[in-house]
């Protein structure tokens, strides 16, 4: 991590030292491809000393179906950590489903988990049309779409315009939290537009079929970085997160929450902090959001039961938390994109840390109430972080043959 976070830390020395505190608002584009490359160097190191250094009783499922047992040579392991499908903006991959592709058996492997779909020949089906044409295309208008939003109303919602000190002193605090959110959604585009070309990158090149859905289509979410629906819809913290940067969330999963001793959850956090770069603004935020995460679960179980039964009480719970867990994002991510410790400041200020105290008072005054219940839980509750389908770490069938090397000739 050292020599991660060094060009991280170059440019605020190099432009001035009170960088720290007054850090401009500005892109950190350059530094992206080193973010990826320590995904996938860190994921390969676990999965190669969960392979080779672990009993396979050690090992949970998911991590016995990832494990490699063989080392790669070294033209391998640079291909699969600079291969220009994803070393730009990613997504970070399992090792094991990168070889697949490149040995020509990605879609086979997938076609073999699901029989009833095969035909005996190459693992293909004549009936369903296996080619990412259509994912691609779709995929290429959500980025059309996507670009559009930024370009017209990105930039006429500037975040830094929630820490200035005129806005601030004269506007209302209803007036400041309306801005707060409407700023925080209109800074999204651009975040879905690169993730989502990324995601079509890899699929024009036939890699990220994830496996035929419950309908019999075929999907091309294997390595997905985001659900929008998803995001957009969020009734809960946990929901926002699972739906948001969904490879990084599984990094964060296998490399640190499934090995951490204990304190779980904020040395994930932290780690995340860690991995984004030196700027405040990311401490803050995932700092801010440990308590947040801890509230919310607690409310969660404390109050959705009394709300289920009804669907008219169902549906005035789903708008409530979703305007909840919309505002919690919003005050939680604001640093991240603020970046600088003053505007932070400003910000929290303005906002009165309505958020900190809140979720600090309802994680303090629940946890007791749900002790017991989060010890036992402990071992079994899905991280903080986000999760994608269970296939994503699904391991090749030994039996997978390979098929025409760029996936895509013989699909239809």
């Amino acid at each position: 991590m050292r020599w991660h976070c060094q060009p991280h830390g170059l440019p605020p020395f190099f432009h001035s030292f009170p960088c720290i505190q007054c850090s401009p608002l500005r892109e950190r584009n350059e530094s992206v491809p080193l973010m990826i490359v320590t995904q996938k160097i860190t994921t390969l190191a676990f999965q190669l000393h969960d392979g080779i250094c672990k009993k396979s009783e050690q090992l949970t499922s998911e991590q016995k179906h990832v494990a490699i047992r063989v080392r790669p040579s070294l033209i391998e392991y640079l291909s699969y950590n600079l291969n220009f499908l994803s070393v730009l903006v990613g997504p970070c991959s399992n090792y094991r489903d990168y070889v697949d592709f490149i040995e020509g058996k990605h879609i086979s492997c997938r076609l073999k988990q699901h029989p009833a779909t095969c035909n005996g020949q190459n693992g293909y089906d004549k009936t369903p049309d296996l080619s990412p044409l259509n994912a691609v295309c779709r995929k290429l208008l959500v980025c059309c779409g996507c670009m559009f939003l930024f370009l017209v109303i990105t930039r006429s919602l500037p975040i830094t315009y929630n820490a200035d000190n005129h806005f601030v002193s004269h506007a209302s605090f209803l007036t400041r939290l309306t801005y707060a959110f409407f700023s925080i959604q209109a800074a999204r585009p651009k975040f879905y537009f690169a993730w989502t070309l990324a995601d079509a990158v890899n699929n024009a090149a036939g890699y990220g079929f994830l496996g035929m859905d419950e309908s019999g289509k075929p999907s091309w979410d294997l390595v997905s970085n985001l659900n929008i629906i998803g995001i957009e819809t969020a009734t809960s913290f946990k929901t926002f997160i699972d739906n948001w940067n969904i490879q990084t969330g599984i990094w964060l999963k296998t490399v640190c929450y499934d090995r951490a001793p204990k304190h779980r959850l904020p040395l994930t956090f932290i780690l995340s902090a860690l991995w984004h770069g030196v700027y405040p603004g990311y401490y803050f935020t995932f700092l801010t959001a440990i308590p947040i995460t801890i509230a919310a679960r607690a409310i969660r179980r404390s109050i959705r039961h009394y709300f289920i039964g009804s669907k008219v009480l169902k549906l005035g719970y789903d708008i409530v938390t979703w305007a909840a867990t919309q505002l919690a994002i919003c005050y939680t991510v604001m640093p991240f994109l603020l970046l600088s410790v003053d505007h932070t400041i400003v910000y929290y200020r303005s906002m009165y840390f309505h958020v900190h105290i809140i979720s600090i008072l309802a994680a303090v005054a629940l946890h007791r109430k749900h002790k017991p219940r989060e010890a036992s839980a402990a071992n079994n509750s899905a991280p903080p972080v986000s999760l994608s389908s269970s296939s994503s770490t699904a391991a090749c069938p030994a039996q997978c043959q390979p098929v025409h090397s760029n996936n895509n000739d013989k699909v239809n």
